[in-house]
């Protein structure tokens, strides 16, 4: 039996039809939906905002937030400069004073969320369900996917070509 998502049973609850799954992969995202998929409690998003000017939500009228995938993108850096590197609020900000906000992209690896059903963005975290979006058939998404990672592979050949 597969365990249901507590904030898709809020929404039902409140006689929503939507499936925060069935998002497509650019759609704006609420402060629920990147705290569970990001596994930060939704508090210290808010606190971050108030630390990192380098993200900046979408506020709706009577304040909720509606974060685009390239602040999806800084939080994960943020994310992990914090949990897995060991670096203080004030560490992540004195690298991004020195190298830049790309810093925290380049961290994330570009991810915004994932592209495969079952994908997490965190190591070990909740995977996404669902489909990421309806747009493309299945053989569409499987040749994009692949299309990615020929890509990434390039990519990696580039960079090693350039660093030598």
């Amino acid at each position: 039996m597969a365990l249901k998502d507590p904030a898709d049973a809020a929404l039902k609850k409140r006689g929503s039809n939507l499936d925060v799954s069935q998002k497509a992969v650019g759609a704006f995202r609420t402060i629920s939906e990147v705290s569970r998929e990001l596994d930060v409690p939704q508090h210290v998003l808010r606190f971050w905002e108030t630390k990192f000017s380098q993200i900046r939500p979408m506020k709706r009228a009577g304040g909720r937030r509606y974060y685009r995938p390239e602040d999806v993108c800084i939080l994960l850096g943020i994310r992990e400069f914090l949990y897995d590197d060991g670096y203080t609020i004030r560490g992540v900000q004195k690298l991004i004073r020195g190298q830049g906000g790309r810093v925290l992209t380049d961290r994330a690896g570009g991810k915004v969320f994932p592209t495969k059903p079952g994908e997490s963005l965190v190591a070990g975290g909740p995977p996404m369900t669902g489909s990421q979006g309806s747009l493309l058939d299945d053989a569409k998404k499987s040749a994009l996917i692949e299309l990615i990672e020929e890509l990434e592979k390039i990519d990696l050949i580039l960079e090693k070509y350039l660093t030598n």
